[in-house]
């Protein structure tokens, strides 16, 4: 198969090129920088600067959008955030709508922030969409995706967790403070973390690709989330070292203001469409998937 990456320099595209390559597909990445691009990517990814560069394919995975957790949520930050999403999107869906051959599956990304703030209801995907800022986010982003349907593409949508791997996102920022006996849970350590190790977010968008019955929204997330607590002990444990160093929550306001929302509140989300149409965890236990990465 064809596949065209958005995105696909980034902590997940990396490690979806790496499987697909291996798998025997080609891959075409789309990049605003394609020198940059080709430091992180093997020489066989196919990079392009420009959709009108790309020929026909069978599958799209995109992936584009700025980091949320990279910097303070200002009034311009969000702006670039919504459109780093919304706007790539648009650009592959005008792509999409000149072929004259259209592929066949457009995966598309999002995130459990979608569910807003949930306190400890759990959370599949049958349940409703939040009002802050990350959940009107991930609302707008996938109502663009969404609209390959019109152009006879199967859609499905991944809201995806707390990716785990020691090569990059939240554990690679969380190890060095754990490995000095400095970590610990954030605020009082009650607010649920969804996570999924890196190999199962990307075994789970190619099983989306490879299977034509699958459509819709499909959460990224490993059947077992564990409270802030659970994972700093998880965490310590691993690494041996102490976890008990609480960071106030509102030292985190202060210094992040409303981004700071990512790590002080939580969703308690379950992949119950993933579960059911069969999906098969490689880490559905968080000790294990943190074993995985540091022994």
């Amino acid at each position: 198969m064809h596949y065209l990456l958005t995105g696909g320099s980034g902590f997940i595209g990396r490690e979806l090129c790496l499987k697909l390559t291996a798998a025997g597909h080609t891959v075409t990445v789309l990049t605003r920088d394609a020198y940059a691009a080709r430091r992180v990517l093997l020489p066989r990814i196919h990079l392009v600067e420009s959709l009108d560069s790309v020929g026909e394919v069978d599958a799209i995975v995109n992936l584009a959008g700025e980091n949320l957790a990279a910097g303070r949520w200002t009034p311009t930050r969000k702006v670039a955030l919504v459109a780093s999403r919304t706007v790539e999107t648009r650009r592959v869906l005008a792509w999409i709508a000149r072929q004259a051959s259209r592929p066949k599956v457009l995966v598309s990304g999002s995130a459990i922030g979608w569910y807003g703030k949930a306190d400890d209801r759990v959370l599949d995907e049958s349940a409703g969409g939040g009002g802050d800022f990350a959940a009107r986010l991930c609302r707008d982003w996938e109502a663009e995706a969404d609209k390959a349907a019109d152009h006879g593409v199967r859609v499905c949508r991944v809201r995806t967790g707390i990716v785990l791997s020691r090569a990059g996102g939240a554990l690679a920022r969380m190890t060095p403070l754990f490995r000095l006996g400095l970590g610990g849970p954030i605020g009082d350590g009650g607010q649920w973390m969804s996570w999924i190790h890196r190999v199962d977010i990307v075994a789970l968008i190619i099983w989306l690709v490879e299977n034509p019955s699958l459509h819709g929204a499909w959460n990224g997330t490993a059947p077992n989330p564990v409270t802030n607590a659970e994972f700093a002990a998880a965490l310590g444990a691993t690494l041996h070292r102490p976890a008990r160093l609480r960071m106030p929550a509102f030292l985190l306001r202060a210094a992040l203001g409303e981004m700071a929302d990512l790590v002080t509140s939580g969703q308690r989300v379950i992949p119950a469409r993933a579960a059911a149409a069969g999906f098969r965890f490689q880490f559905d236990d968080l000790r294990a998937a943190l074993a995985a990465e540091f022994t």
